[in-house]
């Protein structure tokens, strides 16, 4: 299989919209290495270090999915955009646009159980469900939607014990409880790599967790709507689409360097950066 390049490097110069470029012909060029194709793999773009001003430029350009990690800055997030696309309808734009018809968010970090409420409200696909208490506070909180919950089920493929995730020899089970849910419809898997530069290591985590996928896939559990594999981030996606994802999450490949932004003064540390 050809090498793909995993250069996270970016000029301070290249813009935002030259870096999004950028990322999409990279996902092309790994999904046809694969023998896919690009339009089978979705781009998050997480804006964990993102300026309100490079999230309404990526709409612009018909960027329509979002990742956070953190449902307090999701919150801000969420309804800057609002008021943005709200103030848009009534604006004649200076340059061309191309709003994409819905802006959809994704909860990719750790969520707390007291505020799974909240996270219901504003995102469309949960990553990181990695407990049965976590799926089951979904369940109660999601008794009065008309629709079920879209969920992830995280699995820790890399062994690191400071990673979420549920342990692979528990993944078959969890995702058996989560599909029992009523409230709850199984979507699929998610994982992080090791954080390292081996490439054999972090295609190893990747390929532990697309056949743990295949293999639940093949137990017929979730159904149909089981059919997402979100692997991959700036440093990583490349070989993560060579080992099957379809939904990759992307910040400072799209973003910049974090140093260049102004993070959220009030932005908790102190868990693992996605992205």
């Amino acid at each position: 299989m050809p090498e793909v390049s995993t250069s996270t490097s970016t000029r301070p110069m290249d813009t935002l919209k030259e870096r999004y470029e950028d990322v999409k012909r990279r996902v092309e060029s790994a999904a046809l290495s694969a023998g896919r194709r690009a339009e089978d793999v979705l781009i998050v773009a997480v804006t964990k270090y993102a300026s309100p001003e490079q999230i309404r430029e990526l709409i612009e350009m018909g960027h329509a999915d979002f990742g956070e990690n953190r449902v307090q800055q999701l919150t801000r997030r969420v309804a800057a955009v609002e008021e943005f696309l709200e103030r848009h309808k009534t604006m004649t734009p200076s340059r061309p646009v191309s709003l994409p018809p819905k802006v959809r968010w994704h909860m990719i970090g750790h969520l707390q159980r007291n505020k799974v409420k909240k996270a219901l409200e504003l995102t469309t696909l949960i990553h990181t469900v990695d407990t049965l208490r976590l799926a089951e506070e979904i369940q109660e909180c999601a008794l009065r939607r008309e629709a079920p919950v879209d969920v992830l089920m995280q699995v820790n493929a890399s062994f690191e014990r400071q990673k979420s995730g549920v342990a692979m020899p528990a993944a078959t089970h969890l995702a058996e409880q989560i599909d029992s849910m009523v409230h709850l419809r199984l979507r699929g898997l998610m994982t992080m790599a090791p954080l390292t530069d081996d490439r054999e290591a972090i295609r190893g985590a990747f390929e532990r967790c697309a056949d743990c996928f295949g293999e639940i896939r093949k137990q017929g559990i979730g159904g149909k709507a089981f059919n997402i594999l979100s692997m991959g981030m700036t440093s990583d996606f490349e070989i993560a689409i060579e080992c099957g994802a379809n939904l990759v999450r992307i910040g400072t490949a799209i973003f910049g360097d974090r140093q260049h932004l102004d993070p959220d003064p009030d932005r908790p540390d102190g868990e693992p950066d996605e992205d």
